[in-house]
């Protein structure tokens, strides 16, 4: 039964992936060059598509012309899904978009779907995406359960690391990125994809930098009222310490040690941290304020 499903999933990808090279060859085939860059979105955990629309259609409403895919792949319930196999396939998606647009693309990532973007680009070092925008979104973890008690209603913080430190708990893609902060050891022994992208895992990789260094601007948005995102500094790769104590980006190892490129991307000028007060979480995509001041000035 598993390796049918498995088939399955398979098989549907590959439709999915030769559908969308069609939808590009066509649309290419009947516009014209645009003046803005193409921009691909992709949603966060539990919504789909649907729920980015108000970015898509403001983007095309300001900057006539543009053409915006919004990312269908993993919608509702299936974005629980393994974050390194959304990665793979959405990662398809981009590369097969920014082939049809040689002069690049933008790209921007909303809450969990922010950090799928980012790893896409390090699993894609080959992309020729320009200007990364990420939206709220847990680059550094997670550590707070507010939105996990929609599916797992009795999860705690202090126990959650039970569940997703554990081979069933790594099958999901918020187990992917949970970091507590008093069990470190268990979240670099079991965690099979932050401490990875984050190239802190048992090897490194200069693939995972070449990917980020290469960006013209990478933006990260948050902001003190957000709810979800905890804390909410993840959004700006800020992250506890083993007391809960906030260490801010430029203090931290993966900043420091430019691990993944920030610190280049930050010396160069092509770091932007952007912090807004006032937007709950689930208000980000929804604020047309949002996308007119801190979205579309990193649209060229």
């Amino acid at each position: 039964m598993v390796d049918t499903v498995d088939s399955l999933r398979v098989a549907m990808a590959t439709l999915n992936y030769t559908f969308l090279n069609f939808i590009l060859l066509f649309s290419t085939a009947f516009n014209t060059v645009n003046s803005y860059r193409a921009v691909v979105v992709i949603h966060g955990v539990l919504t789909g598509s649907s729920s980015m629309e108000l970015i898509s259609n403001r983007i095309q409403e300001m900057h006539p012309g543009t053409e915006v895919y919004n990312i269908p792949r993993y919608a509702g319930w299936s974005s629980l899904e393994p974050m390194w196999r959304q990665v793979e396939e959405i990662g398809m998606d981009v590369i097969s978009i920014g082939a049809v647009f040689p002069e690049g693309i933008n790209l921007i990532g909303y809450s969990q779907g922010g950090l799928l973007a980012r790893a896409i680009l390090q699993r894609f070092p080959n992309h020729n995406v320009k200007n990364f925008i990420s939206l709220s979104s847990p680059q550094a973890g997670q550590y707070g359960t507010r939105f996990l008690h929609l599916f797992f209603p009795n999860l705690t913080c202090e126990t959650a690391y039970e569940l997703f430190y554990s081979k069933i708990g790594q099958h999901t893609s918020v187990g992917n990125y949970w970091n507590d902060p008093h069990h470190q050891k268990l979240y670099y022994k079991y965690s099979r994809f932050l401490p990875l992208v984050n190239n802190k895992g048992n090897s490194t990789t200069e693939v995972f930098k070449e990917g980020l260094t290469k960006l013209k601007k990478m933006v990260l948005i948050g902001g003190p009222e957000d709810g979800v995102i905890t804390p909410w500094q993840s959004s700006h790769f800020g992250y506890y310490d083993a007391n809960e104590t906030v260490i801010n980006m430029h203090d931290r190892p993966i900043y420091m040690d430019d691990l993944i490129g920030l610190k280049t991307l930050d010396k160069t000028g092509r770091l932007t941290l952007i912090t807004v007060s006032n937007i709950p979480h689930i208000e980000w995509h929804k604020n047309i304020s949002i996308v007119d001041d801190f979205l579309l000035p990193y649209l060229d």
